[in-house]
């Protein structure tokens, strides 16, 4: 079985020597995508943009490989200060309905380009 690197123009291109996503099978897999504007190549300082952004880039590269959000089986959010737990899960819950994926959070003690979230996701090919 091979693999398909996905890549689209509406998400921030990589930042070292990775994929945006690459799907394999039945399975797409979302690098940790940074907050990074895709048009701008910069990031906004509060948390909550951030993570709507991360967020925005995901369902973005999602689109391009023809699936969804509603196809996330699991992500991984990485933050760098755990008190913007409760920040992140507000804009985080709002890209599902109804059953969440599975997910990990857990503190960084640093991310690249000085970013306060980083969010990866494995989803389901369509």
């Amino acid at each position: 079985m091979s693999k398909t690197i996905i890549s689209t123009t509406n998400a921030p291109a990589a930042i070292g020597p990775y994929s945006q996503a690459v799907q394999h099978g039945d399975t797409i897999y979302v690098s940790g995508q940074l907050p990074l504007n895709p048009e701008t190549k910069k990031m906004d300082d509060d948390v909550s943009a951030q993570t709507k952004q991360s967020m925005n880039n995901i369902k973005a590269i999602l689109q391009e490989a023809g699936s969804s959000m509603e196809n996330v089986i699991r992500c991984g959010i990485f933050v760098t200060d755990l008190a913007d737990f409760v920040a992140v899960n507000e804009i985080y819950a709002s890209f599902f309905e109804g059953d969440y994926p599975a997910r990990a959070t857990v503190q960084v003690a640093a991310l690249p380009l000085g970013a306060k979230v980083e969010i990866d996701a494995i989803a389901a090919a369509v």
